[in-house]
């Protein structure tokens, strides 16, 4: 372009908030080139840096100049970034050293100082060179002695900053004409190799320049930085490198040094004009053993030593390329270093730098690149040969439409001769993937829903886009078939294939992933802009370029799994079970093949593998995918039962849908199902019964009114007349009978003591509904064999029992809940003692016969116990109560009640509990923190009975006592307990005999506190041989508070070891030695008269933070 044009204006997006950058020293300086820096800034792409792993992006920043302030500098600990001054720049263009010590350094403290008062760190001095004024003034030092001063009086502590203007003193010290630019890349040094001085130079004598002016940059770098920076600064200067090697070379391919018989007469003269344009070597470097001057020389004064001096090169790029994670520019010059073995006649070493190109491309999706890479690959597998690999690239590049018609008919014409050779082994095939020889583009079923009989003929067309550019004739086309059958020999039913299966037997298939990727036109539109450099002195035109602004979309990486090149060695499935199509001709485009079959053998066949063969060359699709299937089934009759509802419910009639498919056999007139009755379950024989028919396509065909006989053991159900090849579908009522499960004893009854875990389960799982399974024997028509179905019905009630007690009175509570979503009417409720006692009286207390029971709600009836005479050690109960839904009309049929049996023990009061706690003395109420008396009074209430037998019943001249336990314990931390919490005591057991405990307690809170629980249990000696010699006692841990021993035997003078739980004395032995057993009084036999009695303690009058416990 010529430097007189205006260049077209750039397009540049302008930025709402700008970033701040402050301007001191010279302002006239500035606002000279403020213009230019205003317009080429912008243009200026530079990399963003993100955290957390994110990837760095390319951007364009706008910058909002303004002077230099001390008020614009931030406060301590503002950091308002619309606010806040990101750079400190001071401009001069001072180049006497006279004037810099007179004025400029001065001004430079003053600026530094203030900066570091307010903890700003990014800074910059610009030197600006004035050409008039080196005219003009003879005594001036060179700039870098300016630069020098500068950087010793303020930059010494800043060598973590140093490496851009480092770099530029080296290129400065070339005299090049590009050095006064700070953005100094290998690209302007190739603009201005081809666009620059208008001097008239031999061919390769600018590449040698270039080549020389690259190394001795890299080798001033080496002189003035050390290992670590210099490795820390790789990803600057490996553009040199790799701009060595490419310079490198092309001189190789001028001179003759990379052919293979080596340079002739003219690359000769050529080689020796060049060394002798070098000229001499400069002094500085004349004793240096590696100078650039030196291995240039070397270089081109042999093939070998070209050859040495070139890989070097290359390696060492591709090394520091890779350990930046440049990984693409590493394949690029890898790229060149296989062209460069293969006009060596090395193809075994190209191919790798061949392939890795190619997986770089192939992963980026660069079409072009892609292609005459392949075409590289397939000379080099050809030259190896690798007959199956070039056949697989030949293919590929075949199907390339970035080639001409004419190449790809050549590589096309490549693989049908080879494939009209006779092999050495005859049996022996070439496999190749099918992706890039032709596409499976859709599949059609005829019939449609892909399902036929044993026998039956089935028709599969597919669609073939042939991608070669000649009509290819294929000898077969092949599709291996996988054959497979249910498990437990089940055979799928036509009825069931029929809702399955799709209706237009049309199955599509996504486009396969391109071999190559698709043509650049798919990508975003490539934005480009020219970019100029011109000199800041006389505007004239340095450098060149253009610049792409959406790089950042273009090189987008993909995933390599869909994009890299497809493996060779596909395996071709062997099977018993083949789709064949023989003698066809594929025409460049859609390619229609029809395959036909005939069923033999009932089961799921799925199309596996597309096979294509031309001669030996035999193209695979290894899986066909999305899966297709098509199914044969054999016709054997079948019964099938299932509900019409998700659960049938116990005590109501539920219907039952039953399916009958004919299959081969034809239902006569006269043939029917006998169904044997199960005990507990009903079949109801309604008068309006009747039956459909259906084809196996589910279209109607008639109906008919079903008979149903029904005897003691014996339903019988008449079936319509059918054809073969039908489904018959009719529904029943079925009823059956409603009874909850036997309960044990005690230990099932709400009130009583259960283990803590069992309740736990029940609130984990939640309340389910018992079930029961009615299994029925049918006998069918076209079979010797009886058919076994199971029905499961669920109970919808959940029925619990209590034994509630009020003193010596008993009462029974029955709850009921119902647990079915229906809701149901409850009427005629009784509970009944089984075993007939005469001197027990169960009293109703429920008023209403009838009473609604609603969804997941509960219904609770209640019966006081009453009896004339001593009451029996247990209770045989069943409950019963008539039940019909709420939601129905009047049933046809009467309804059976649901019963419930349980059994209510140890039922008889036979202690009361009482507890008192009184305040200290002198005061009318309890306070918190004070001691107060707590009395317990225990008080048999009858005499002895049945119950009281047991091994801590013991009987003196007197009377009969047993020792029981007692606790205090207070799990709401209302209380604490002083001194004993539980003892030993002797009942007497008689009527009315009573015994009196006496303990302190205080009160933690405020309020009305509940009373502390007090507990009973039975104290059971141990069962050792030795216990005549030990004291059971003596084995409970001595506790060193006093208590109240008012009747008190001796084992009241101990207490247990553990006070929050007694079943720490239940262990038998305790260090091996024997143990007494506490046994728990079941809930029936122990009531708390004190139960639920609250006591008012008032606060301390020193408290001064208040608790108060609310109950």
């Amino acid at each position: 372009m010529d430097a007189s044009e205006e260049p077209l204006p750039p397009v540049i997006y302008t930025m709402e908030n700008k970033p701040i950058v402050t301007c001191a020293g010279d302002q006239n300086l500035f606002t000279s080139v403020y213009p230019t820096l205003s317009q080429q800034l912008p243009r200026e792409p530079m990399e963003w840096r993100r955290s957390y792993g994110r990837a760095p992006k390319m951007i364009h920043l706008e910058s909002n100049f303004v002077q230099f302030k001390e008020e614009l500098l931030p406060k301590e600990g503002n950091k308002a970034l619309l606010t806040f001054p990101f750079l400190h720049i001071y401009w001069t263009e001072c180049c006497d050293t006279e004037v810099y010590k007179a004025t400029v350094k001065d001004d430079l403290t003053k600026w530094q100082n203030v900066l570091k008062a307010h903890s700003s760190v990014d800074w910059l001095i610009v030197i600006v060179e004035n050409d008039a004024k080196k005219k003009n003034k003879t005594n001036i030092l060179p700039r870098t002695s300016i630069v020098d001063k500068i950087r010793n009086d303020f930059c010494n502590k800043q060598s973590d900053r140093r490496s851009l203007p480092l770099f530029s003193r080296c290129c400065s010290s070339l005299r090049m004409p590009w050095c006064s630019t700070t953005s100094w890349t290998p690209s302007s040094l190739s603009m201005w190799s081809t666009s620059g001085p208008g001097v008239s130079v031999p061919p390769g004598a600018l590449d040698c320049w270039v080549f020389l002016s690259c190394l001795e940059v890299l080798q001033r770098i080496e002189g003035c930085c050390d290992r670590a920076q210099i490795d820390s600064n790789i990803a600057h200067t490996v553009g040199l490198w790799s701009y060595a090697t490419e310079k490198l070379k092309s001189l190789g391919y001028l001179c003759g040094l990379v052919s293979e018989k080596g340079p002739n007469s003219e690359d000769l003269n050529r080689t020796v004009d060049l060394l002798a344009g070098l000229g001499a070597e400069r002094p500085e470097t004349a004793n240096t053993a590696q100078s650039p001057y030196k291995k240039l020389k070397e270089a081109l004064s042999s093939v070998e030593a070209f050859e040495k001096h070139y890989l070097d090169l290359s390696h060492a790029t591709i090394e520091m390329y890779t350990s930046i994670g440049r990984i693409r520019s590493a394949k690029f010059v890898g790229k060149d270093l296989a062209e460069f073995y293969m006009r060596k006649k090395a193809p075994q070493k190209a191919e790798i730098y061949l392939q890795g190109a190619l997986k770089n491309y192939l992963a980026e999706g660069w079409a072009l690149p892609i292609t005459h890479t392949r075409k590289q690959l397939a000379e080099c597998q050809k030259h190896l040969g690798q007959i199956e690999n070039y056949l697989q690239t030949s293919s590929l590049l075949a199907s390339d439409h970035h080639l001409t018609e004419e190449e790809r008919k050549h590589f096309c014409q490549e693989i049908l001769d080879f494939a009209s050779q006779p092999l050495d082994n005859p049996g022996h095939k070439i496999v190749l993937p099918m992706q890039s020889f032709a596409q499976l583009r859709d599949l059609h079923f005829d019939p449609s829903n892909a399902v036929v009989h044993v026998g039956g003929v089935l028709c599969i067309e597919i669609t073939m886009y042939s991608q070669m550019p000649v009509p290819v004739h294929v000898e077969q086309i092949v599709v291996n078939v996988h054959f497979s059958i249910e498990k437990n020999s089940y055979r799928k039913t036509a009825e069931w294939l029929t809702k399955h299966k799709t209706s237009n037997g049309i199955i599509s298939f996504p486009p396969e992933t391109a071999p190559f990727p698709v043509s650049q036109n798919s990508l975003p539109a490539l934005e480009l802009y020219e970019m100029f450099e011109r000199s800041p002195s006389d505007n004239s035109l340095n450098t060149t370029g253009i610049i792409c602004r959406n790089v950042h979309m273009l090189l987008r990486r993909q995933e390599s799994s869909s994009s890299l090149e497809m493996p060779s060695g596909v395996a071709l499935e062997e099977g018993a079970h083949l789709l064949r199509c023989s003698h066809v001709t594929l025409e460049p485009g859609a390619n229609q093949i029809t395959f036909r079959t005939q069923a033999k053998e009932p089961g799921t066949y799925t199309l596996r593998q597309l096979c294509a063969s031309v001669g030996s060359v035999w193209f695979v699709l290894p899986h066909i995918y999305p899966i297709v299937q098509y199914d044969v089934y054999s016709q054997e009759p079948q019964l099938h039962v299932e509900p019409l509802a998700d659960s049938l419910l116990a005590g109501i009639p539920q219907k039952v849908k039953f399916t009958v498919t004919t299959g081969h056999y034809t239902i006569k007139n006269g043939d029917s199902l006998q169904l044997s009755n199960a005990e507990a379950m009903l079949i109801l024989c309604q008068a309006e019964s009747r039956a459909m028919v259906y084809s196996n396509t589910r279209e109607q065909s008639s109906d008919a009114a079903l008979r149903i006989q029904s005897s003691d053991k014996v339903t019988s159900i008449s079936l319509p007349v059918a054809p073969a090849y039908h489904v018959i579908e009719f529904e029943l009522e079925v009823l059956s009978l409603p009874s909850a499960p036997a309960l044990g004893g005690e230990s099932d009854m709400l009130g009583m003591a259960e283990p803590h875990r069992k309740h736990k389960d029940k609130q984990k799982t939640g309340h389910c509904m018992v079930t029961t399974d009615h299994k029925v024997s049918i006998d069918c028509p076209w079979s010797i064999y009886s058919t076994v179905i199971a029905l499961t019905f669920s109970v919808p009630f959940r029925t619990t029992h209590a034994l509630l007690s009020s003193g010596t009175r008993k009462y029974v509570q029955v709850c009921v809940q119902n647990l079915s979503e229906l809701d149901f009417q409850l009427s005629d409720s009784y509970l009944v003692d089984t075993s007939d006692s005469t001197d027990l009286q169960l009293v109703p207390l429920n008023t209403q016969s009838q009473q609604p029971i609603y969804s997941k709600q509960s219904v609770f009836f209640v019966w006081e116990l009453k009896w004339t005479e001593e009451p029996p050690p247990s209770l045989y109960c069943r409950f019963s109560v008539g039940f019909s839904p709420a939601s129905e009309e009047q049933l046809s049929i009467s309804l059976k009640p649901y019963t419930y049996e349980f059994k209510v023990e140890n039922f008889f009061t036979l202690y009361n509990v009482k507890a008192e706690i009184f305040p200290p003395s002198g005061m009318e109420y309890c306070r918190t923190g004070s001691l107060c008396s707590l009395e317990v009074l225990i008080t048999r209430l009858s005499d002895l009975l049945e119950v009281d037998k047991d091994e801590a019943l013991t009987e003196s001249d007197e009377h009969f006592s047993t020792k029981l336990m007692y606790e205090v314990v207070d799990n709401s931390s209302n209380w604490a307990v002083c001194g004993k919490s539980c003892g030993v005591i002797s009942m007497p057991v008689a009527a009315r005999a009573t015994h009196r405990v006496h303990m302190e307690v205080m009160p933690l809170f405020a309020g009305y506190l509940p009373l502390p629980d007090v507990r009973l249990f039975k104290y059971l000696p141990h069962h050792s041989a030795h216990s005549s010699q030990l004291d059971a006692d003596s084995w409970i841990e001595n506790d060193s508070l006093s208590v109240d021993k008012h009747g008190d035997d001796q084992p009241d003078s101990s207490s247990l070891k553990s006070r929050g739980s007694v079943h720490s004395a239940c262990s038998s032995e305790h260090k091996g030695l024997p143990m007494p057993r506490l046994q728990a009084l079941p809930a029936g036999q122990v009531f708390n008269s004190s139960s639920g009695t609250q006591v008012l303690v008032i606060p301390s009058q020193d408290d001064h933070v208040l608790e108060v416990s609310v109950t």
